[in-house]
């Protein structure tokens, strides 16, 4: 990775003009081009100055088929866009700042994303809208998608669910959502063949590694972090992870969150008879814990306003009834003893 920093490339701003200007002064050079042919014509017709005709005819016409040239150093960039240019293969400069620009005609755009049309979710897009018979809309996405210009938004990456293994080794189905943008253009485009698909797939590896260090879920250990119940935490360290792999490619990571988190189909059912259990077995702790407070208070009360006395073979009775009762599934059947209870 080391050797890969030390080729980073630092942002420059290209040597630029304004646009509208050069634009109207190319215009008006043409505007003359055509008056010099016309004039030039005139001039070879009439026969009076026919060096003179030749040079205006020669200059005018070699100015309209070349002229063109400079309208191609005419750049428009719209606000969060960004264009990393080269000159002959070298690093020319980034227009970052929307405006309209005039730059070296001989400039070339670069973005390798936009010629890898499958690593990004705009191709499928495109698939889906020609599947509907939108020809037109698929047409519209293609040319934008060939566009040069790289996006400042802050998009956001939806990768497929995965399966992985937790810390446990039991099999999960977890996907995520990170929210992020392109804060350098110039490394995205020089440190990265195609930076969106190398966001996509470390991305993916953070997340196996994230997955790996914790538990789905714990039974009965609150203090234990888990990917369930931690989320704001695994967010954050999942965050963190990608951010220091993408940190290359010039792309900063704003928020990284779990969108769904389940057990592997496989599995699915046996950790749900397990959580009922679990889930049972706390209710009933939870249940006798109370039987034996009510039974102690019971107790004391009947002994503190001698109410009755009790033998200790009578109150082992008691005791019995009353954690049968408060303990039992069901409501208990009151039976009424009309006579003495010795």
């Amino acid at each position: 990775m080391s050797d890969i920093i030390k080729t980073n490339f630092e942002e420059n701003p290209p040597k630029a003009r304004a646009g509208m200007g050069m634009m109207l002064l190319f215009i008006v050079l043409y505007i003359a081009a055509i008056l010099a042919i016309v004039f030039g014509a005139i001039l070879l017709s009439g026969g009076d100055n026919i060096t003179r005709g030749v040079v205006l005819l020669v200059a005018g016409i070699l100015y309209s088929m070349i002229g063109w040239i400079f309208f191609l150093g005419l750049k428009i960039i719209k606000p969060n866009e960004a264009l990393v240019l080269t000159l002959f293969g070298k690093y020319y400069g980034t227009l970052k700042k929307d405006g309209f620009y005039y730059v070296n005609p001989f400039v070339s755009a670069v973005n390798p994303a936009a010629d890898y049309p499958g690593a990004s979710s705009g191709a499928m897009e495109k698939q889906k809208a020609a599947a509907i018979g939108g020809l037109e809309t698929a047409l519209s996405q293609e040319i934008s998608f060939r566009s040069k210009k790289i996006s400042l938004k802050v998009s956001t990456l939806n990768n497929d669910m995965q399966k992985i293994n937790d810390q446990l080794g039991n099999p999960i189905i977890i996907g995520i959502v990170v929210v992020w943008k392109v804060v350098n253009p110039t490394k995205a485009v020089f440190n990265t063949d195609n930076y969106k698909e190398f966001l996509s797939i470390q991305s993916d590896s953070a997340l196996r590694n994230i997955v790996r260090m914790y538990p789905y879920d714990t039974f009965g250990d609150d203090n234990e972090k888990t990917l369930r119940g931690s989320s704001l935490e695994i967010a954050s360290k999942l965050k963190d992870e990608i951010q220091a792999k993408v940190e290359i490619g010039g792309i900063e990571i704003l928020e990284a969150r779990i969108t769904q988190l389940s057990y592997a189909p496989e599995i699915a059912a046996a950790m749900l008879q397990r959580q009922q259990a679990s889930a049972v077995i706390d209710a009933r702790q939870m249940i006798v814990e109370g039987a034996v407070g009510m039974v102690e208070l019971a107790l004391a009360k009947l002994s503190e306003n001698n109410i009755v006395s009790l033998d200790d073979e009578r109150k082992a009775t008691m005791v019995s009834n009353l954690m049968v009762v408060l303990c039992g599934s069901r409501d208990a059947q009151p039976v009424i003893n009309s006579g003495t209870i010795y």
